[in-house]
């Protein structure tokens, strides 16, 4: 495991003392598991105790996985995790990467790979402790900003070292730079279903990647600039906002566009998707285009 993640450190940066000794500690995550009974009173994830995790066995299992500068407990989670928890009876693991997330963006790009395939090992751990807390065509990362590219480093790491495959993975917002050309990026193929959220892919200071990278891209208001944002964070946030959304409300439904012009000039006329949600067995193909208001539920 060490010499693929010094491997794909090289990827993103020349390979400093400083990177690649960030990048060889993948122990640094925390993991704090939500149920509903344990709503108010998270456990935190103990690697010497994994069959008494308080994972729910036969529940579905959302992990969450924050962004750049963000934590366990910035606004992401919780309105995520309320959103999850007050819609559906499921499992939530909220992934704490912060002790990398709070370097400078480009540390905390270098870092990605590591984080994901940490995860990846964990919820490995956890199926081979106990078959009934994780059963993968029940599990759903999903993954905001930098989160969005460890998500799909981690669904990889599942496929290629442990024969797994999660449902679904949702990129919410995934970050743009230094990623746009790097093939290690978040992909369709890291997931049964990969769906992407863009709302800050536009402009030069934008956040997001603004191009497809799942089987399904939803471009919210054309993917950038969203209505009721002065800046690039508000519309960046509005992405697990919108998600947050489709889960207690629903109805945020996607156009499919057959060119990036339609897309753009909202002309889209093809089919209908409903974005976001938590339904393991979601799938599509294609470039959707959905308006939105500008407050919750949007």
């Amino acid at each position: 495991m060490l010499i693929k993640i010094l491997c794909l450190v090289a990827i993103f940066a020349a390979c400093d003392g400083g990177s690649v000794s960030m990048a060889r500690n993948v122990n640094l995550n925390k993991y704090y598991i939500y149920t509903r009974d344990t709503h108010r009173d998270p456990v935190l994830l103990n690697e010497n105790d994994l069959p008494n995790s308080s994972l729910v066995p036969e529940d579905d299992t959302v992990v969450i996985i924050h962004g750049h500068a963000g934590s366990a407990f910035t606004s992401l989670n919780p309105m995520v995790l309320n959103a999850l928890l007050s819609s559906e009876k499921v499992n939530v693991i909220v992934v704490d990467w912060s002790v990398y997330a709070s370097l400078s963006y480009a540390n905390a790009v270098v870092a990605v790979p590591s984080v994901g395939i940490a995860i990846a090992r964990v919820l490995s751990l956890l199926e081979a402790a106990s078959p009934q807390q994780i059963n993968f065509n029940r599990v759903h990362l999903v993954g905001f900003g930098l989160g969005a590219h460890a998500a799909g480093f981690a669904g990889r790491e599942l496929q290629q070292t442990y024969n797994k495959r999660v449902a679904r993975i949702t990129g919410l917002d995934p970050s743009g730079n230094q990623w746009v050309n790097n093939p290690q990026r978040l992909r369709s193929s890291d997931a049964r279903y990969v769906e992407a959220i863009h709302t800050d892919g536009t402009g030069v200071n934008a956040n997001g990647i603004g191009i497809r990278v799942g089987h399904v891209d939803f471009f919210a208001n054309g993917g950038g600039n969203q209505p009721g944002c002065s800046n690039n964070a508000c519309s960046h946030n509005r992405a697990y906002e919108l998600f947050s959304s489709s889960l207690t409300h629903g109805g945020l439904i996607g156009r499919e566009c057959e060119t990036t012009k339609q897309l753009t000039s909202n002309l889209c006329r093809g089919f209908n998707l409903e974005l976001g949600n938590n339904k393991m067995n979601k799938f599509g193909d294609g470039m959707f285009r959905v308006n939105t208001g500008k407050s919750y539920p949007f």
